[in-house]
């Protein structure tokens, strides 16, 4: 063999030894991640609004105790209703004058949460004989609602026979205790009386610690 030929096979030997040391494997080829899901956070749904129906006699009812409360369960964001035995302006003993949204006999017991009868010496003439507005009491009661009443109003709740065997109070007038006594009620002479679902108020001056006290009631 010549010298030439020799020198070009050593030649092709290297060239072909060199480029398997110098080449290097490709990449292996990576999956393509998927973009990352945006998780949307699930929102709670809307929580209704409290819902209280303020009843007052069409005459003689007392002001504060309509108002006091109404303002407290307003600034809780509760939804208020007034009503009464007709839809006509009602006459308060102070001189207010409210147009209430709803007759007594028209209320749906499913259309509230808490139903609040309000004092004055006007319940006594309007609301202490009504046979609607114990029915409503009593109907409400039944289906675990709060039922609450102020001044000469816890009459109405004797009446309508969810007082038996319960803690009660009522404006200190003997034919109001008499009353409530034969409702079956205990009478307790204090401003503010709790017992179970029922909240119960002495007087005016009791109406914002009454309104606080059925919030209470309200928040278990």
């Amino acid at each position: 063999m010549s010298r030439v030929v020799a020198v070009l096979m050593i030649t092709v030997a290297a060239t072909v030894l060199l480029g398997g040391c110098i080449e290097r494997p490709s990449a292996p080829t990576l999956p393509m991640a998927s973009p990352t899901s945006v998780v949307t956070p699930v929102q709670p749904a809307p929580t209704q609004p409290i819902r209280i129906l303020m009843v007052i006699a069409p005459e003689g009812f007392r002001d504060d105790e309509l108002f006091v409360p109404k303002e407290i369960f307003e600034e809780h964001g509760a939804e208020v209703k007034i009503a009464s035995i007709t839809t006509k302006p009602a006459k308060g003993m102070l001189g207010a004058v409210v147009e209430p949204d709803v007759m007594i006999s028209d209320v749906s017991v499913e259309s509230f949460d808490v139903v609040v009868v309000i004092g004055g010496v006007g319940s006594k003439e309007y609301l202490w004989d009504d046979f609607t507005l114990r029915t409503l009491v009593k109907d409400a009661y039944d289906a675990g609602k709060v039922v609450a009443a102020i001044c000469l109003s816890p009459v109405v709740l004797a009446r309508a026979g969810v007082l038996e065997g319960k803690e009660a109070t009522v404006f200190p007038e003997p034919e109001a205790v008499e009353e409530l006594e034969r409702g079956g009620a205990i009478y307790a002479d204090e401003g503010i009386v709790v017992a179970d679902n029922i909240v119960t108020a002495r007087d005016p001056e009791s109406a914002e610690d009454f309104a606080l006290a059925i919030w209470a009631v309200l928040q278990g």
